[in-house]
């Protein structure tokens, strides 16, 4: 598995400003009320199984509040967890313990909630029997993305590109003003090494994309049949290139038709926009 952590800088970003929106103006006003040097152990237990991610940002925002924290962790991002197993626990004083709670199990539920449905679809094609690895789109949280790409990495699952500069990717918007073959060649002239993507509806824009010289095609909302067509038309032509993309409305009862169809990957925006969080609740078990 590739590195399941986001760039730290993210997660100090990102901490920053859920605290921010948090505490401003006036700190938390109810933690406040507690003895300021009463001392407690609270433990990080999920209520349900599934996948971790997310632990530096709960960290951080323990560290944040207060840098005298302790965090250790009994689990690491892209393990398995069961409901009641402990993850993790926070030493020190229980006033800031409990202001950066919420923020930290804000970060520590989405994010395993997105690792945790990456897993179920990882699962669901090794299940089947296929290869096809399973990418995410930029259907991100505008601020998350660092850290929700990081999550689907926690589960199994790898990353499609990671903003507009990454690579050329032509889709239907894009090819009504130029059409297939023109579009990949201003790309070409324009952005020469880059790799360049084209959006097929059907196997006319395949043929159309491998004759113009893409590197990947994406084969947007077709069935298995009309995937394993055009699977056996372009690997009869050359087994490796271009690089095939499934997307469209893929779930996980239909993943299974996909999956050993013999396209290279399948992208899936409901990893991120859609994941349903996983609870992980914060227990007090010692003041």
């Amino acid at each position: 598995m590739h590195d399941a952590h986001p760039p730290i800088t993210a997660v100090r970003e990102a901490v920053a400003r859920a605290l921010a929106e948090d505490l401003t103006p006036l700190g938390d006003l109810t933690s406040a009320l507690l003895p300021p040097d009463l001392e407690a152990t609270a433990l990080l237990v999920p209520r349900a199984g599934g996948v971790l991610a997310g632990r530096l940002c709960a960290e951080e925002a323990f560290r944040q509040v207060d840098p005298t924290l302790e965090v250790s962790w009994s689990a690491d991002d892209g393990d398995r967890v069961t409901a009641g197993a402990e993850v993790g626990r926070v030493r020190g004083r229980l006033a800031p313990i409990l202001t950066a709670e919420r923020t930290a199990l804000n970060f520590l539920g989405h994010l395993s909630g997105v690792a945790t449905l990456t897993a179920r679809f990882v699962d669901a094609v090794a299940a089947a029997g296929g290869s096809l690895r399973v990418w995410d789109t930029r259907k991100t949280t505008p601020g998350l993305r660092a850290l929700e790409k990081a999550a689907v990495r926690a589960g199994g699952g790898d990353n499609h590109r990671g903003n507009l500069s990454e690579w050329v990717l032509l889709k239907d918007n894009h090819l009504e003003l130029f059409g297939i073959a023109e579009a990949v060649a201003r790309a070409r002239r324009r952005w020469p090494g880059r790799t360049v993507q084209v959006e097929c509806a059907d196997l006319a824009q395949v043929r159309a994309a491998v004759a113009a010289g893409a590197d990947a095609l994406l084969l947007d909302n077709m069935s298995a049949d009309e995937v394993r067509a055009v699977v056996a038309e372009v690997r009869a032509a050359d087994p490796t290139r271009p690089l095939l993309e499934v997307s469209g409305g893929i779930t996980l009862e239909t993943i299974a038709d996909y999956a050993t169809s013999g396209a290279d990957m399948v992208s899936i925006g409901a990893l991120t926009h859609s994941a349903p969080v996983l609870d992980i609740g914060l227990d007090v078990v010692a003041a």
